[in-house]
């Protein structure tokens, strides 16, 4: 007689609908929920490979299919009596068979973004503080819960990057609002929940009296961009409403998805929130979001405007250099860009200028280089 282990539930009603488990020997199951009365629960278990789990979890397989393509040997109906803290004994070998269409759930099926049960939302309640869950599907997460540490590290320092360019546009928006130092950093609290490879995130500074958090609205304008990852033109449009830095660190991330073979799920929640925000990308839907969202050059450029004394120009490099109230800022000019003939060093002048993010190194720090789009004098 077969003993399984419930892991990991996937998706819960009023009780555990569908759940992964383990045998002694570290087999992997998928069990849905059949039948229900007021004593017993009874299971419909499925052995599946790891590849075809991972695949599920992440959302580009269907239960259905991940059913109805299991091994025919390895199908069988179970009876849960005392709970899911004891083995699940396998009771029968299903018939070879097709599996009965009752059994079986609806057609495109496939695992909401979270849960019923809300964690993310008690969480953020328990510490008085904004939570935000991470959680991927790389393929190293097929056999068991686990994710290469480059990989780890990279997906935090790329979701900072969102949340700091995010967090920047909402202060520009509301200047004297926001002043706390670090509102814009998350600490990692939480490094590897179970189910998919998850890690939790908590706000490093607590919200105010008053409760409001430029880290929220960030999160906001963030969700904003993963609203429907589904449809490539539509995600195109909210990414140029936030053209700068925060499109450009928004495209950055979904090569590194591409790069990493794995989507994202998210959720996040303040203490005060009603609810979870959910959000989402597939695997499937980051290629062709970098497909679209690359061909507009400019989308990640920031516009940059300043005032002060020209100091000097590098004919040979078109490198620059003009001292303002905030000290010398550096930049070039494109091949094709503006002259800068006739420029007097030490005359006052405004400069206007693409300010583009070239490349981020495994700290997070952002090489930025100035691009000249026009001047005048003052």
């Amino acid at each position: 007689m077969k003993h399984i282990r419930h892991t990991n539930t996937l998706f819960y009603y009023d009780g555990p609908q569908v759940f992964e488990a383990r045998d002694a020997i570290g087999g992997n199951y998928i069990a849905v929920l059949a039948s229900s009365d007021e004593i017993d629960d009874r299971y419909l278990v499925a052995g599946v490979c790891p590849e075809r789990l991972r695949q599920f979890r992440s959302r580009a397989l269907d239960l259905r299919s991940l059913l109805v393509e299991s091994e025919e040997e390895v199908r069988y109906l179970a009876t849960v009596t005392d709970g899911l803290d004891h083995p699940l004994t396998l009771e029968r070998s299903l018939p070879a068979s097709p599996i009965d269409d009752g059994l079986l759930p609806d057609f495109d099926f496939v695992l909401h973004d979270r849960p019923a049960d809300d964690y993310v939302l008690s969480e953020a309640r328990a510490r008085n503080n904004l939570i935000l869950e991470l959680a991927v599907e790389p393929p190293e997460a097929a056999e068991e819960h686990r994710i290469r540490m480059s990989t780890l590290a990279e997906m935090l320092l790329r979701v900072q990057a969102m949340i700091r360019h995010a967090s920047r546009a909402v202060r520009k928006e509301h200047p004297a609002d926001y002043r706390q130092p670090d509102d814009d950093m998350m600490d990692v609290v939480v490094p590897a929940a179970a189910g998919s490879f998850r890690t939790v995130l908590e706000a490093a500074v607590f919200p105010d009296l008053f409760g409001d958090s430029v880290l929220a609205k960030a999160l906001q304008r963030i969700d904003a961009l993963f609203r429907n990852t589904a449809d490539p033109l539509e995600t195109l449009e909210a990414a140029r409403e936030s053209r700068g830095h925060l499109a450009g660190a928004y495209l950055r991330f979904l090569r590194f998805l591409v790069d990493r073979r794995t989507g994202l799920r998210y959720s996040w929640a303040e203490p005060k929130s009603e609810r979870t925000s959910h959000r989402s990308v597939l695997q499937a839907e980051a290629g062709p979001l970098v497909e679209v969202l690359s061909r507009v050059t400019d989308l990640g450029h920031e516009a940059v405007t300043l005032e002060g004394t020209f100091e000097r120009f590098n004919r040979g490099s078109g490198a620059w250099g003009l001292l303002t109230t905030g000290g010398q800022r550096l930049g070039k000019i494109r091949e094709g860009g503006p002259s800068l003939d006739g420029l007097e060093v030490g005359g006052r002048y405004v400069f206007y200028c693409d300010e583009v993010i070239e490349e981020v190194d495994i700290t997070g720090r952002e090489s930025r280089i100035l691009y000249l789009n026009r001047h005048e004098p003052v």
